[in-house]
């Protein structure tokens, strides 16, 4: 059976997801890497800025839980690109020619375009659709597999609070953004439809999981 997913989503002690001022040279504002320096500090996260080697700890075996089994990516269009993107007919996303998803991809947009297809098996569709509209589509293309909700937390939010999501992977990181976009509000008591479990790492993160009971 198809599961929807969400993994590597970084969240402050204040429960901001992203920073304030997204813009081409800041695609999460304010906060910079600071959300996601445990990652590019492991073997999964260091190409992701052109590092090589990285720590091979609980941390990485964590990250790389974002790639198996996973058959079509949903996003925001705040992920896709900063602000204004739309009115650009030649961007294609920050992650140049091949980006890392190789899969369909739908990001939600109220201005669609014609789809984008990328180098390494990654096509771009651009969806206006309800959280639920979008989970049908992209399940279809997933052939069997599991949809990820890539975020930005707006979307991780709207399908979360349509109880749309049956697995999470929350990484709080003790840091204090004070502004941005908060991953948690409107979502009491989330946490009683899911089993949770908590592991804390030496790099003074802590990764949270909720499991659909």
């Amino acid at each position: 059976m198809t599961r929807t997913r969400i993994h590597n989503l970084s969240i402050s002690l204040d429960g901001f997801a992203t920073g304030e001022g997204q813009a081409l040279d800041a695609p999460f504002g304010h906060a910079g890497h600071r959300l996601h320096e445990w990652m590019i500090a492991t073997r999964f996260g260091a190409p992701i800025v052109g590092r090589t080697g990285g720590t091979a700890g609980v941390d990485n075996a964590f990250a790389q839980q974002h790639e198996p089994g996973i058959g079509a990516e949903i996003m925001g269009a705040g992920k896709f690109g900063p602000p204004g993107w739309q009115d650009d007919a030649d961007w294609r996303g920050w992650w140049g020619p091949n980006p890392p998803f190789h899969t369909p991809t739908f990001v939600l947009t109220h201005r669609p375009r014609s789809p984008i297809e990328m180098a390494g098996g990654t096509t771009f569709h651009f969806l206006d659709a309800s959280p639920a509209e979008a989970l049908d589509v992209a399940r279809e293309a997933a052939a069997g597999q599991d949809v990820r909700i890539g975020g930005g937390p707006t979307v991780a939010r709207d399908f979360l609070a349509a109880g749309l999501v049956d697995h999470v992977h929350l990484v709080q990181v003790p840091i204090v953004l004070g502004r941005g976009v908060r991953l948690w509000d409107g979502l009491e008591a989330l946490e009683a439809g899911y089993d949770v479990e908590a592991v804390s790492t030496p790099s003074g993160v802590t990764h949270v999981t909720f499991t659909r009971s």
